[in-house]
């Protein structure tokens, strides 16, 4: 079986798949909505004693095994081996819409290199009467009816979704879409087709890249006006949500989604690591870096 060719490869792979939509968007809304800062009690507790544990023992049962998703099940049970199928299917299911946001974000940079930013004013043929834009005006009257132009461009441009009338007629197929879509797949196809090999390099691009421009966005969004509300808005604790069990239940759920255990990817991953490679220490690391770029994002997006 092949191996890793550098150690700091791997890390970016697991790095790479922890940090994702659940850190950037999902733990800022979560954290924000479940009591702000007090929300930062349970969500500690649950990746102290769920999250890093479980995230652990993938890493070494693949580093252990050195097998994939579905034959490591049958080295620890038999009976077990329709979980690594199950696996399987469901990241199927996940590879569907995660390569269709990132078809909508390429869609997104593409249309950004237009003059005027189409999702930036309502003279669009797109738009509708409902249209309300707010860029540069101090005094601007919004009804339940009004709609951002930039919700307009994505619900009427990118998705079309006026001309679906429900989900039994979809309409028909946006080729920028599709196009979109397509090179998304490709990407994705010469990033693995040679394992390790090619992912190891490719991981030093997409794992370290998000960083990059968290960090660009963050001093940009340091310097507008009015920062620190935004900062004081999402940190401000409001320690009576604790007592709520659906707080706890949140924290729980934020810190699966975030770290990823029971996908298999950690279990592959780990399996191309040498047999004596310390995946615990991975594991700290691996989950330290994930938590604090879900802080370091809230500060970037509120």
């Amino acid at each position: 079986r092949d191996k890793w060719r550098k150690k700091m490869d791997f890390l970016l792979s697991v790095v790479g798949f922890a940090v994702d939509l659940g850190n950037v968007w999902r733990f800022p809304y979560i954290c924000y909505q479940n009591g702000g800062g007090a929300f930062l009690i349970p969500y500690t507790l649950m990746a102290v004693f769920g999250g890093v544990p479980l995230f652990y023992m993938e890493l070494a049962l693949g580093q252990f095994h050195r097998t994939g998703a579905i034959p490591i099940w049958k080295h620890i049970c038999p009976i077990f081996k329709g979980i690594g199928f199950a696996i399987c299917i469901i990241g199927l299911y996940v590879s569907f819409y995660y390569n269709t946001i990132i078809a909508w974000a390429l869609y997104y940079f593409y249309s950004s290199f237009s003059g005027t930013l189409p999702w930036a004013s309502c003279d669009n043929p797109w738009n509708t009467p409902d249209c309300t834009n707010y860029f540069g005006k101090s005094n601007v009257t919004w009804t339940n009816f009004s709609r951002s132009p930039a919700e307009e461009f994505y619900m009427r441009k990118v998705l079309e979704i006026q001309k679906s009338g429900g989900l039994y007629d979809v309409g028909g197929i946006h080729w920028q879409l599709l196009l979109c879509l397509f090179l998304i797949f490709t990407i994705v196809y010469f990033s693995l087709w040679k394992g390790v090999k090619t992912s190891g390099k490719v991981v030093w691009v997409t794992a370290t890249l998000p960083y990059v421009i968290l960090l660009i966005l963050l001093v940009r969004g340091a310097t507008l006006p009015g920062a620190w509300r935004g900062v004081i808005f999402y940190l401000r604790p409001d320690w009576g949500k604790l007592l709520s069990t659906a707080v706890w239940v949140d924290a729980a759920a934020q810190i699966f989604f975030s770290l990823g255990p029971g996908f298999g990817v950690l279990l592959a991953l780990a399996s191309y690591n040498h047999f004596h490679n310390n995946c615990y220490r991975d594991a700290l690391v691996a989950s330290v870096v994930n938590c604090l770029t879900s802080f370091l994002s809230g500060f970037v997006i509120f």
